[in-house]
């Protein structure tokens, strides 16, 4: 029997009137009902994959089998997490909407009823149960520690640290003061070296996606880098499935009508053809690069990653962001910049007798992947294994 979200009211026994004199109700929306957290999301905390117009774009797009569970603090919401629910194998697991493409995530969250005393969850997870009798276990990944000074809510459950850490840097004091703490000296002639390069190919210009046709072009230009990519690397194509991809359109071409823009792409162009492309967030006062690509052609060499990032990290300075985040995945390039290490953590929680057994294999499969990674030894044998897998025998480019 399959099970779709039917909303649910429970009120909280445990989160009866308290010192402020407030009674609090969760309900459960069908993944449709997006105007209640689109409301909250919009004058609340939240993760850029928490973005109402994330959300939107992808139940849009995507057509996820989902639900957004909202608290209520005397009628007005106060606390919500959309989520969407996916099959592995005999289990049903609910996790957040987009799954691999949301790091860094906080709920849509009233940061003043955050602050004002604990939130106790349990109400919100027997509304989840009675909802969707159906979903085995919540698998809420890569969660951020804190926003914002503000502590993440689902800090109240069971947590274990994120496989991947998240690497990012401060940007007090402007650009010239930032080089001067990263090696800027060895950046700044390497950065005019490739200049002259470019400038010898035929010309180079950065390009930030003003219109909906620069969407297209960047976008197209990006999957098929990453389609090469992963299959160079051996490894399953996130971006490849074509609902994800038209996510990704909608989103980056909506976002061009919102002021101040959520998502914006860059692009370095030399000769004409894209070599080099990011797409970023914008979270407050936090720059955060979602994703990145370069093309593997003649000019690869010169690294056009590392000049784009050099280029977008000084925009960022000009713009008054206070911190570039390159996000979850850790990697040379990143640590030429970063002065700030994120450890994520993870949420893995069983609500039915079967989804027991779920949540103890995936607790041990995160375990397993962040003791490969947190070994340098076993990272690259991981990766060599990948590679050849996939009939790659040279390393593959890290830029």
């Amino acid at each position: 029997m399959s099970f779709r979200s039917q909303p649910a009211s429970v009120v909280a026994p445990a989160l009866k009137p308290q010192g402020r004199g407030s009674g609090l109700a969760v309900s459960v929306l069908p993944e449709t009902d997006l105007v209640t957290y689109g409301e909250l999301a919009r004058r609340s905390l939240r993760a850029p994959a928490q973005d109402p117009l994330w959300i939107e774009e992808w139940v849009a797009n995507v057509e996820p089998d989902g639900f957004v569970a909202v608290v209520e603090q005397n009628g007005r919401a106060v606390y919500a997490l959309a989520l969407e629910v996916v099959r592995t194998g005999p289990f049903r697991i609910a996790r957040f909407m987009s799954g691999r493409h949301a790091n860094g995530n906080f709920p849509a969250a009233d940061p003043a009823f955050l602050k004002a005393e604990p939130f106790d969850t349990a109400a919100l997870l027997a509304a989840i149960r009675v909802a969707r009798p159906d979903v085995d276990a919540l698998a809420l990944e890569r969660l951020l520690p804190e926003l914002n000074g503000v502590a993440n809510p689902l800090l109240a459950l069971p947590h274990f640290p994120s496989p991947n850490v998240a690497l990012a840097v401060h940007l007090e004091g402007g650009f010239e003061a930032l080089l001067s703490r990263v090696s800027g000296k060895r950046k700044k002639k390497k950065h005019r070296s490739q200049t002259r390069k470019f400038e010898a190919a035929g010309g180079f210009r950065r390009i930030e996606a003003g219109t909906p046709e620069e969407v297209s072009r960047i976008l197209d230009a990006f999957f098929a880098m990453k389609e090469f990519r992963f299959r160079k690397m051996g490894i399953a194509n996130v971006f490849g499935d074509m609902e994800v991809q038209n996510f990704f359109r909608s989103l980056f071409r909506d976002a061009l009508g919102e002021n101040p823009r959520p998502f914006v792409l860059h692009a370095l162009e030399v000769d004409g053809t894209l070599r080099a492309i990011t797409g970023s967030s914008l979270s407050g006062k936090r720059l955060v690069c979602e994703f990145g690509a370069i093309a593997e052609d003649d000019l690869a060499h010169t690294s056009p990653g590392d000049f784009l990032f050099f280029e977008n990290i000084g925009a960022a300075c000009r713009e008054g962001f206070e911190i570039f985040d390159f996000s979850v995945g850790d990697e040379p390039y990143k640590r030429l910049w970063c002065d700030i290490e994120t450890r994520h953590f993870d949420v893995v929680l069983p609500l039915t007798a079967k989804g027991v057994l779920l949540a103890r294999a995936l607790r041990l499969k995160a375990g397993a992947k962040a003791w490969v990674k947190n070994s340098p030894t076993m990272w690259k044998l991981a990766k060599l294994l990948r590679r050849s897998a996939a009939g790659q025998r040279q390393p593959a480019d890290e830029d």
